[in-house]
C-alpha cells in the first residue's frame, strides 16, 4: 500500500491520561509511529500521585471491579496486575451510625450462580428490613431485564425508576446510593437510568465475581505514570510531557498538524484524549454534527479528605458508612510510605458539590469529629496531618439525557478520533470507560494510517 500522504504512518495522541496512553499503546502495537503529548509533567490524568513531605499521596482513592476487563487489560499491558489485586470475593463492610447503636453489616457474595450469589449476603445484611430486602430482589430481577443501550432509559432518572419498583428511601440510602454514588458520582435523582442500569447490571448481575473490588497496593503514579511510561518507551512511543497542544489543523493532503507552544507535529491521524471542553477548543469546524453539545456535558466533583494519625485507629483496609457525611474510608498507610506507627486514612467523598469549595479548616471541623464517631479508637489520637485534594472536574455528570451529548470515537473528519471517559463508551466516568475509549479511538484511527484492523482473536492467533 502506498501512503496517501508522507505522514500516513504517524499518529499524534493529545492527552496522557488512561485514554491517551491506551490509544498510544494500541497504535504503536499496530506498527504506527506515535507521539504522545501531555501538558502536565506526568501521565495518568486524574488518577495520579504526588509527594507531600516524605509521603507519596494519591489525589483520590480509585477502585475497579473484576468486570472492568479493559482496565484489567491495561494493568496487564503495563505490567501492573500484581500491584492492584482484586478481592477473592466481594466483601464490603458497611457501618451504620445513623441509628441508636452503631451496627456493622457486610455486602458479600458467594460462588453460587447469578443472582443467587448475592441472596445470602442480602439476607444477612442488617441495614434493611425483611420487606426491603424482598423489594431489592424484585427490583434486581427487573433491572436484569433492562437493556442499558436503550435510549429511552437515558431520559429518566434512577430515583424515579427505583420508586416505581418499590424501593424505599432507606433502601436507596443503604444499598443503591451506597454503590451508585461511588461508581456514578451522583445520587439517584441526578443519574441517568441508562448509566445506572449499566453499572448494576454489569457489576452485580453479569457473573458472580463481577463486583469483586480491586485497588492499587502502591501509589497510583507507579501504575499510571511510571509503568505506563516504561510501556510506552518499550513500544517506541515518543512521549512529551509539559507539552500542551494549542491548535489542530487538517492539511490539503488530508494529513494533520498539531501545534504546541514550541513545535509542530505532522501526522496521518490524531487522537484527542483530553476533557470535553479542551476537545471543543481544539476541534476543527465540522468535526462533529453539533460540536457545541460538548459544552453541555457538565462536570461533577469529588472531594478527598486525608488524615494522618499518630497511631493505628482502623483495623480494616476500607469500609463504607451510613448515617454519616463520611462515605468511604480507605487505609493508605503502606502505599504512601508512612512509617513510625501512624496510620493514613483517605476519605473519598463523591457527589461533593456542596463541599468542594469549603475551606480546609471547616472540613477539618466537620470530618475529624465524625471519624471519632465512626470508630472510637480515633478519639484521643493525635492528628499529624490533615489536608484535602479537590477534583472539581473529576467526572462528567451522569445526568439524564447525557447519553445524547456524548460523541463516539469517530468524527466527520478522516483520521481524527476522540477518546476520554466522557465519550460514548456506554460506561460512566470510570477508569474502565477511559481505557475502553482509548481502544476504540485507536481502532477508529487505524484506517487513515493504512493499517488493517484486526479482531483481537485474529491478533492472538
Amino acid at each position: 500500500m502506498t501512503d496517501a500522504h508522507p505522514h500516513a504512518a504517524r499518529a499524534v495522541v493529545v492527552g496522557g491520561g488512561l485514554a491517551g496512553v491506551t490509544a498510544a499503546l494500541r497504535l504503536a502495537d499496530a506498527g504506527v509511529d506515535v507521539t504522545l503529548l501531555e501538558g502536565r509533567p506526568r501521565l495518568g490524568g486524574l488518577a495520579f500521585s504526588f509527594r507531600r513531605g516524605d509521603l507519596t499521596v494519591d489525589n483520590g482513592q480509585h477502585v475497579y471491579l473484576r468486570c472492568c476487563t479493559a482496565y484489567r487489560g491495561f494493568l496487564d499491558r503495563v505490567g501492573a496486575t500484581a500491584l492492584a489485586p482484586l478481592q477473592d470475593r466481594l466483601d464490603v463492610p458497611v457501618l451504620d451510625v445513623g441509628r441508636a447503636r452503631p451496627r456493622l453489616g457486610r455486602l458479600r457474595r458467594t460462588a453460587l450462580p447469578v443472582p443467587l450469589h448475592l441472596a445470602g449476603g442480602l439476607a444477612a445484611y442488617p441495614h434493611l428490613s425483611p420487606a426491603e430486602k424482598a423489594s431489592v430482589g424484585r427490583a434486581a430481577l427487573a433491572l436484569g431485564r433492562l437493556d442499558p443501550t436503550d435510549p429511552a432509559l437515558d431520559d429518566i432518572d434512577f430515583a424515579t425508576w427505583l420508586r416505581r419498583h418499590g424501593q424505599s428511601p432507606r433502601t436507596v440510602e443503604a444499598l443503591w446510593d451506597l454503590v451508585g454514588v461511588a461508581t456514578l458520582n451522583a445520587r439517584a435523582p441526578e443519574v441517568s437510568m441508562a448509566l445506572a442500569a449499566k453499572v448494576f447490571k454489569t457489576g452485580l448481575l453479569s457473573e458472580p465475581g463481577a463486583a469483586d473490588i480491586g485497588w492499587a497496593a502502591v501509589p497510583l503514579g507507579s501504575l499510571h505514570d511510571t509503568l505506563a511510561r516504561e510501556a510506552l518507551d518499550a513500544a517506541g512511543v515518543r512521549t512529551l510531557l509539559r507539552t500542551k497542544a494549542t491548535a489542530l489543523e487538517r492539511g490539503a493532503d488530508g494529513g494533520w498538524s498539531v501545534t504546541t507552544e514550541s513545535e509542530r507535529f505532522e501526522a496521518g491521524a490524531v487522537v484527542l484524549a483530553v476533557p470535553q471542553r479542551e476537545t471543543h477548543a481544539l476541534l476543527p469546524a465540522g468535526a462533529l454534527a453539533d460540536q457545541d453539545r460538548l459544552l453541555d456535558i457538565e462536570d461533577a466533583p469529588i472531594l478527598n479528605v486525608h488524615v494522618i494519625y499518630d497511631r493505628k485507629v482502623l483495623k480494616r483496609p476500607f469500609f463504607a458508612a451510613l448515617g454519616s457525611p463520611v462515605q468511604w474510608v480507605f487505609d493508605r498507610t503502606e502505599p504512601s510510605g508512612l512509617t513510625g506507627g501512624g496510620q493514613y486514612l483517605a476519605l473519598s467523598q463523591s457527589a461533593a458539590q456542596d463541599e468542594i469549595d469549603l475551606p480546609v479548616a471547616e472540613l477539618r471541623a466537620r470530618y475529624l469529629p465524625e471519624l471519632e464517631r465512626l470508630f472510637p479508637a480515633a478519639r484521643g489520637a493525635g492528628v499529624r496531618d490533615f489536608f484535602v485534594t479537590r477534583e472539581r472536574t473529576a467526572t462528567f455528570a451522569p445526568t439524564p439525557g447525557v447519553g445524547r451529548l456524548r460523541p463516539g470515537a469517530a468524527t466527520r473528519l478522516p483520521g481524527l478520533a476522540l477518546a476520554g471517559a466522557w465519550t460514548a463508551t456506554g460506561w460512566p466516568a470510570t477508569m474502565e470507560g477511559a481505557v475502553r475509549s482509548g481502544t476504540e479511538a485507536a481502532r477508529t484511527a487505524l484506517p487513515a494510517l493504512g493499517r488493517p484492523q484486526r479482531h483481537p482473536l485474529q491478533e492472538a492467533a
